[in-house]
């Protein structure tokens, strides 16, 4: 048998029930003899001429068959015709045999599913196998490590560390808040240590700070406080959770402490004359009031429902999901610029305040949370913020969406005095939450491929996943085009008919050098989460090592440029100059979200999987209610 076959004679001779190899006599004998009409045929001359007709059509066929079947194949040489009848020959009867033969037995067939997820499982497990990876990996849990060390040693129990000056201080209301922001990145990691330390702090002295600490933020504290004693008490176990080996104190510790905080940032729903809560609470006498404006942040009032609506859940008592709830209800009634709202509210009317629209500071988290409390919430009768999302993403990429000149970098800009103003090129880097959030949108945490092969994705879903690939390469060259490679706070872009003028990133070697502008004022980094939480999705989602990459190049950034040698890690001034000016400041989220993307960035994927939890806007993991029974 020739060798460019794709199998071999052991193939043929194989025997099974179904396809017993047998001899002609016995094919013909079979074939003649156990007809029910046999004995009628045979006696008749008729039925006798019929089978030496038959018998010598066989023969004929077999004799004058002088063409050899072979797949298709280019590695067929002349110089093998010799070999290949030498194989024939010694097989035995040549192409006689070959006639009769039985096709070689296949190995059974896999569904289109069985394929899929075998190749998952062994790309998930050369995942866990790449090296270089898995050392990336450890590097980000020793820079987790240095930032807690230097704040365990300077500034335990302070709100944030000031690296520089080795001491703390408190801008979150006194609460610790960079031990609570962080446990649940400790426990992701595998920090031990870190765990065991942050809780026994939280066990021994949050009670007392939140019986007697005065005024704090509504949105911050929920978001961090709240949103981090939340998804502790699942990571520990505390409702069957995903580790629930973890150090520490009894998980009920933390959802005690989650409790009796948000019984006094209730208050904030409560004491409001509207839906819309005030911004501020006095948590030792539960009481709140509105900011010195009178107004409230849309983004704030409508980032505290994942939080709320899971501990409801967790309690059995639904007030928290109630009162925070009512803000997104309220909303949905309120006009809006095709699906986009001004970035003030007012408490007292439960108006929008003002015109102007944009998707950086105070209006960032309302539209993440528009599709992530509608996820949490799957299956319930809250389609309509799905809805509303929907139609948010339509107005963004109808007035919000440009493309710079000369590169054609796409970006998303303001309204400042709304549809009818002027539109400014200008993009905070907190904008660049929105490609996480967008592919978030799209997939609903499915892979791109499983959500393709079950035709889930419409048209709009795959613009909207493209939409955020495109700014998450915007959101990248933000960091590129500087001269430390870390991003500024805002950054301008130059369009078509209009140029911003101004400094650019310093980098000379960046194709965007012009086309994106960076103004004194906004020079400085406080060592954001936004592009990496983006670069995390969008790697889970599309699979694209391009994403790992990115990270990999502005954790690099970070620890040449951040890192403190006595511990921890600072903001800087002017990312525009090397050196840069140091800021001497670590925010809490440096830990609670920076570190936590990028760490499972260069991880593996079944770990906070996307499809079984969402998280909150300060990046702590909490289970899809629906599923989480």
């Amino acid at each position: 048998m020739s060798k460019s076959l794709p199998y071999s004679m052991k193939d043929v001779h194989y025997d099974n029930a179904k396809f017993r190899q047998r001899s002609v006599s016995q094919v013909i004998s079979q074939v003649l003899l156990t007809s029910n009409g046999k004995r009628d045929y045979l006696k008749c001359s008729t039925g006798k001429l019929l089978v030496l007709l038959m018998l010598g059509g066989l023969s004929y066929l077999v004799l004058t068959n002088k063409s050899a079947v072979h797949p298709v194949s280019d590695g067929i040489a002349k110089n093998d015709v010799s070999k290949e009848g030498e194989n024939l020959m010694t097989h035995g009867s040549g192409k006689f045999r070959r006639f009769w033969r039985k096709p070689p037995r296949l190995p059974p067939r896999l569904s289109p599913d069985e394929i899929i997820s075998r190749n998952r499982s062994i790309q998930e497990s050369m995942k866990r196998e790449e090296p270089e990876w898995v050392a990336r990996q450890q590097k980000v849990k020793d820079a987790f490590i240095h930032a807690w060390s230097g704040y365990k040693t300077h500034a335990m129990g302070y709100d944030e560390l000031m690296p520089l000056s080795h001491r703390g201080v408190n801008g979150l209301g006194g609460l610790g808040a960079t031990i609570i922001d962080a446990l649940d990145t400790a426990m992701i990691m595998g920090a031990d240590e870190v765990v065991f330390e942050a809780g026994s702090w939280i066990e021994k002295h949050l009670p007392e700070r939140i019986e007697g600490k005065g005024q704090v933020n509504l949105f911050e504290t929920t978001i961090r406080l709240l949103g981090g004693l939340l998804s502790a008490y699942h990571l520990s176990g505390g409702d069957q959770g995903r580790v629930p080996e973890q150090k520490g104190p009894n998980p009920s510790i933390y959802l005690e402490n989650a409790r009796n905080l948000a019984d006094r940032l209730l208050t904030a729903f409560t004491a409001s004359p509207s839906d819309i809560p005030y911004s501020d609470v006095v948590l030792r006498d539960k009481s709140a009031h509105p900011a010195p404006d009178g107004l409230s942040s849309t983004a704030e009032v409508a980032t505290v429902q994942l939080e709320f609506n899971y501990l409801s859940y967790l309690t059995g008592d639904p007030k928290y999901s109630i009162e925070a709830m009512k803000v997104l209800q309220h909303i949905k009634t309120l006009p809006k610029v095709e699906g986009l709202v001004p970035i003030y509210i007012s408490p007292q009317s439960g108006q929008f305040s003002g015109d102007n629209i944009r998707l950086g500071s105070r209006g960032d988290s309302y539209y993440e949370y528009l599709i992530k409390v509608w996820l949490q919430q799957k299956g319930t009768n809250f389609s309509y913020l799905y809805d509303m999302y929907v139609e948010a993403i339509k107005g963004v990429r109808h007035l919000l969406v440009r493309k710079s000149v000369p590169n054609g970098l796409v970006f998303v800009g303001e309204l400042p005095y709304g549809q009818e103003g002027g539109f400014s090129p200008k993009m905070d880097h907190l904008v660049c939450f929105l490609p996480g959030t967008l592919a978030l949108g799209a997939t609903k945490g499915l892979t791109k491929e499983r959500a393709m092969r079950e035709n889930l994705l419409t048209f709009e879903d795959m613009e909207n996943l493209k939409l955020a690939e495109d700014l998450a390469k915007t959101c990248v060259e933000i960091y590129s085009v500087t001269s430390t490679g870390l991003a500024p706070e805002i950054a301008y872009f130059n369009i078509e008919g209009t140029s911003e003028g101004g400094p650019d990133g310093g980098n000379k070697s960046s194709k965007y050098l012009n086309d994106i502008v960076i103004k004194p004022a906004d020079r400085h980094n406080l060592l954001r989460p936004e592009t990496v939480e983006s670069l995390f999705y969008l790697y889970r989602i599309t699979g694209d090592s391009k994403y790992r990459e990115w990270g990999w190049q502005i954790f690099e950034a970070f620890e040449k440029y951040t890192k403190i040698d006595s511990g921890g890690y600072t903001s800087l001034d002017d990312v525009t100059v090397i050196p840069p000016q140091r800021r001497d400041k670590m925010e809490t989220f440096f830990l609670g979200e920076t570190l936590k993307y990028i760490y499972l960035l260069f991880g593996n994927s079944t770990t906070i999987p996307l499809d079984e939890y969402v998280f909150n806007t300060e990046a702590h993991p909490i289970p899809i209610i629906s599923r989480s029974v």
